[in-house]
This record gives structure tokens, C-alpha cells and sequence, in this order.
């Protein structure tokens, strides 16, 4: 046996440690960093004239709130010590971002390049009635999302499935997020978790004091970053990140390997490269400098895990040369080689901080699911007409008008996806100043990830003490 730990007891070790700075009792402490309740399932379907046996698990890591959240991931790495470790991060970012769930987790052990459109489906639709039959979906049970390797239209058979065991149940579509907007999906949640990746980040360097220990400048503009992984969330923190806040990345890795250019990589343009040619080696004015863990050792401001956990290892953590690494992906960086990058000063805004903007849309789309309508709808024309009214009597007043594109924008009241985009960056702020407090209010704690934690473990006792359940 190796004496390398798993994920799941990895998470274990960092909510141990955050727990030795809190007063929270150790039987409490052990309640909430248990699983609930693990689902493992074995079906079989059809692959050509033979039949496959598909491995999947549905966690459900804590209940202290209900629903219980998390997304389902297709992918060969899937097991069930994975699923745990995914499930009890999504309890406590929930706790720390305050969204009201409990964490969940779910995988089907499969790599969907293998298998056609109708085998997924059939896979989909199997799995979701497994979940049914076992009681382990519902809006008010548990609400499976997107997460690596599934999307919106994984989310919209899950629905179809639902829906068809459960007609005529008045919340249905509220039994799973991350559906197309025209399957009351809500707008901005594609893009939702890269965009919070950017809104923490933007909050982080914002803070000169904190920035001046690191040796940056304060404010995000210019500021060169890697990222690694260019899938949904990788792709849109980059595109997000160049487009809104001028960083410049000088580094990118996929599964065909690491790029690098010091005078900047344009992600949209990468994106359409590697359509075009099926791999970002070769994108013109980049440089080929090894396998996808080789862009992790580029000198930069920000380096951003995109892929999958476990990429920042005790191996190669001496050579991180990052001053911030923003964990976009879930457990990217090995509980040992946390210890090691704390000890170089390197700031790390932990997973289930910083990628907590998946979740938080989410919840926005369970609850616009449950009030059965779209943000915006009630109060925008509303708000329209008041803001023309305001501006109508200051003209009045002044004897001057105002161009009619100023008026436009004055005057327009918030869609759908700017609603969504301002709670998110609300959240991502709050949560980041919560953390960021209570670090620098208690000196004895050693690093943001253990302080996140804190912060988290103390909601979640919280709820506990309230409900009762510890006196």
C-alpha cells in the first residue's frame, strides 16, 4: 500500500486543522465531516451487440440544510473516495458563500468520447432513475448540476426523466440546475463559475496592503496568469479575465500540453485554434514546453488549476513559481503540498472559495424554478419607466437634454443575466472580505484555505446548535 492519501482524507486533514482554531466540540466536528449517505450503483446498458456494467455514485455529505447540492461529472477517474471528497467541499462552500444546501456529489465512471449521443443518453436517463427509485433527486432532496464532462444537455434529460416519473409535481423543474435557458435554465450560469473565479481574484488584488507582502501592485489590470485547463471553467475565467479585467496570460495547458507566450495569449482566438485543429500546440507565437503539468511551473502573478485535483503535488510544489493560485478546479493542490506553497508565501484562494460561483448561479436557478419566473420580469419596465420619470424632471429642471444613448442606458432597467452576474459578484466579495477578516483577526491561523474553512465549520456548527442536534 502507498502511503499517499486519498482526496477524501485530504479534505478530512484541512477541516482538522481549521477545526483546532474554533471552539466547535470534536463530536460536532466529526458529524460534519462525514458522509450521510453514499449511493453506489452498478446498471447495465446496451453498447453495440454487447452490454456494458456503468459504475456511478450519488453522495450526500451533509444534511444540516436541505436540498443537498453538487454537480455529476462523467469521467474514468470517478470512484467513490472522489465523489466523497467532491460532496463534503460542496458543503462547505455552500456554507461559506451562503447558499442554503447542504453539499452532494455524483459520478458515472465513463469517458463520454467513448460512447455515442444515444448511449450517454440511455446512461443519463438509466442513472437518473436509479436516483429516483433510491429517493436521491428532487427540489427538495437533492439537486444535481453540471460539473466535468456533463453540461446542459446531460442536465435537460435528467429533467425529461424527472419529470415524466413525478407529472404534474408543481416544482419539478427545480429538481436539477444547469438546464438551457429555454429548459428554465437561467441566463449567465454557463459561464457562472469562471466568472466568480474572476470576481474573487479581482477582490483579492484589489487590497494593496495584501498585494504589497506579495510584491504586486494593487488591481488586477495587467497582472500575467496560467491557466490550466481549457474547459468550461478554465476557458471562460480566461476569456472573462482578458476581456473585463486586461490580465494578460502568457500560459496555457490542455491534456495535449503546455503553451507558453510572455507577450500574451488571446483565449478567444486559442478557443477557435484548437476547434479548427483539435489542440492548442502550434497556436501561432507559442512555444510547446511540455505535458499539461508543465505550464504549472511558469513564473506569473496568478496561476489558475483548472483541470482536475491532485495537480500540485509534494513532486513538484518546491517549483511553483506563482505569487496567487486560484484553485478554479476541485482539490488541485494535495494537502502536502499545501504546507509547502504556505511556506513560500504563495497565496492560495482555495477551491471551494473561489470556483463557489457554479453553485451560487445555481441556487439563483432553483429559486427562480421555484417561483416560476425569470428575474427581471416583474420589476424591469417598472424601473424603466421610474428612471425616465427622475430624468424627465431633472431635464426639466435644468433646461439641458440628455444624448439618447445616455438615456438608454440610464433609464434601462436590469435583465436576467445582470441581475445574476451582480448577485454573483455580491457573493464573491462578501465571501472573500468574511475570509479575508477572519485571517487577519486571529494571527494564529496559518493560511486563507484554513481560515475559509473556519469560517465555514462555524455556519455549518451553527445550524447543528440550531436545529437542536448539539446542545
Amino acid at each position: 500500500m502507498s502511503g499517499k492519501i486519498s482526496f477524501f482524507n485530504s479534505v478530512e486533514r484541512y477541516v482538522d486543522k481549521a477545526a483546532g482554531f474554533t471552539d466547535i466540540p470534536t463530536g460536532l466536528v466529526e458529524q460534519i465531516k462525514v458522509c450521510n449517505l453514499v449511493l453506489q450503483i452498478r446498471f447495465p446498458i446496451r453498447v453495440g451487440d454487447n452490454y456494458q456494467v456503468i459504475e456511478a455514485y450519488r453522495v450526500q455529505h451533509s444534511h444540516h440544510r436541505l436540498p443537498t447540492k453538487g454537480g455529476i461529472r462523467y469521467a474514468e477517474s470517478v470512484d467513490q473516495d472522489e465523489v466523497m471528497a467532491l460532496a463534503s467541499l460542496m458543503t462547505y462552500k455552500c456554507a461559506l458563500v451562503d447558499v442554503p444546501f447542504g453539499g452532494a456529489k455524483g459520478g458515472i465512471k465513463i469517458n463520454p468520447a467513448n460512447y455515442t449521443v444515444e448511449q450517454l443518453q440511455n446512461i443519463t436517463r438509466r442513472y437518473t432513475t436509479e436516483l429516483i427509485k433510491k429517493n436521491f433527486i428532487g427540489p427538495g432532496i437533492d439537486v444535481p448540476a453540471p460539473d466535468y464532462g456533463t453540461g446542459p444537455r446531460e442536465m435537460a434529460w435528467i429533467l425529461d426523466t424527472y419529470q415524466a416519473f413525478r407529472h404534474g409535481e408543481i416544482d419539478s423543474i427545480g429538481c436539477v440546475t444547469g438546464k438551457p435557458v429555454t429548459q428554465n435554465g437561467i441566463r449567465g450560469r454557463a459561464e457562472a463559475t469562471g466568472r466568480g473565479v474572476f470576481y474573487g481574484l479581482r477582490e483579492c488584488i484589489s487590497n494593496a496592503d495584501d498585494m504589497k507582502k506579495l510584491g504586486l501592485a494593487s488591481g488586477i489590470a495587467g497582472k500575467t496568469m496560467v491557466i490550466q485547463g481549457l474547459g468550461n471553467v478554465g476557458s471562460n475565467t480566461g476569456t472573462i479575465s482578458q476581456n473585463e479585467g486586461d490580465v494578460k496570460i502568457i500560459g496555457v495547458a490542455e491534456r495535449e500540453g503546455s503553451i507558453v507566450d510572455p507577450n500574451g495569449i488571446d483565449i478567444d482566438k486559442l478557443l477557435a485554434f484548437r476547434q479548427e485543429t483539435g489542440s492548442i500546440i502550434g497556436y501561432p507565437g507559442s512555444k510547446h514546453i511540455g505535458g499539461p503539468s508543465a505550464v504549472l511551473e511558469v513564473e506569473c502573478d496568478i496561476l489558475v488549476p483548472a483541470a482536475l485535483e491532485n495537480q500540485i503535488t509534494i513532486e513538484n510544489a518546491d517549483r511553483i513559481k506563482a505569487k496567487i493560485i486560484a484553485e478554479a478546479a476541485n482539490g488541485p493542490i494535495t494537502a502536502d503540498a499545501d504546507v509547502i506553497l504556505s511556506k513560500k508565501g504563495i497565496l492560495v484562494l482555495p477551491d471551494f472559495f473561489i470556483n463557489a460561483g457554479g453553485v451560487t448561479v445555481s441556487y439563483f436557478e432553483w429559486l427562480k424554478n421555484l417561483s416560476h419566473h425569470r428575474f427581471g420580469r416583474l420589476e424591469n419596465r417598472f424601473h424603466h419607466n421610474a428612471f425616465t420619470g427622475i430624468l424627465n424632471k431633472v431635464e426639466d429642471m435644468t433646461g439641458k437634454q440628455v444624448a439618447q444613448r445616455d438615456r438608454d442606458f440610464l433609464t434601462r432597467g436590469g435583465t436576467e443575466v445582470e441581475l445574476v452576474n451582480s448577485g454573483l459578484e455580491d457573493t464573491m466579495i462578501t465571501a472573500y472580505q468574511q475570509v479575508r477578516d477572519t485571517w487577519y483577526h486571529n494571527a494564529v491561523i496559518p493560511d486563507m484555505r484554513t481560515a475559509a474553512f473556519v469560517c465555514s465549520l462555524k455556519k455549518i456548527a451553527g445550524d447543528y446548535v440550531s436545529m437542536g442536534v448539539f446542545p
